[in-house]
């Protein structure tokens, strides 16, 4: 039920979003409307009384009012936010605040969990002087010591073939092995 009700939450911020972008698009092409004060649209219609985004409509008693602007929410002591409308007629203040503190939240922790990953992707990858100094003495320790025990073995291998008298001492060593 809960995973529901924020689908709907959000699904309305992003409507409502969408339409207020509509909303700009059409009030910055037509020209504005003389001012009215709120009060005259008491008693008809929110839509009409929020064609002006300095109104609220308050739903408990029908009437249009001046936003108070010197508070961020309106006093509940005006309208209660969960009968108060702003911008739009179909979301009420409650679910506004809920919907943009939850997108806000999602974006605060993605930034977050993008800084951390970068940082420690970055500390993993970065590569310092002194690590490829390292690697490179390491790389040439490991040829040195793959060249000594290549010689190692030729010895060894010489030891036997001269043991059983298969080491020939000329400078041919494709002559042709005679037995005695």
């Amino acid at each position: 039920m809960g995973a529901q009700r924020m689908r709907a939450l959000l699904g309305l911020v992003l409507f409502w979003s969408c339409a207020g972008m509509a909303e700009a698009l059409r009030v910055t092409a037509t020209p504005p409307a003389p001012a009215h004060a709120c009060s005259e649209f008491s008693q008809r219609s929110c839509e009409e009384c929020l064609k002006n985004v300095s109104c609220l409509w308050c739903f408990t008693n029908n009437t249009c009012i001046d936003y108070p602007v010197r508070s961020i929410l309106p006093p509940s002591s005006l309208c209660s936010l969960s009968n108060a409308r702003w911008g739009v007629c179909w979301i009420n203040f409650e679910a506004l605040i809920i919907a943009i503190a939850v997108v806000a939240g999602i974006i605060l922790v993605s930034i977050a969990v993008c800084c951390c990953y970068c940082c420690y992707c970055r500390k993993r990858f970065k590569s310092r002087p002194d690590e490829e100094e390292q690697l490179a003495r390491k790389k040439e320790k490991r040829r040195l010591q793959s060249l000594q025990r290549k010689r190692d073995r030729k010895q060894k291998h010489d030891e036997i073939r001269k043991k059983y008298g298969l080491l020939q001492e000329s400078d041919n060593p494709y002559s042709r092995f005679e037995n005695e």
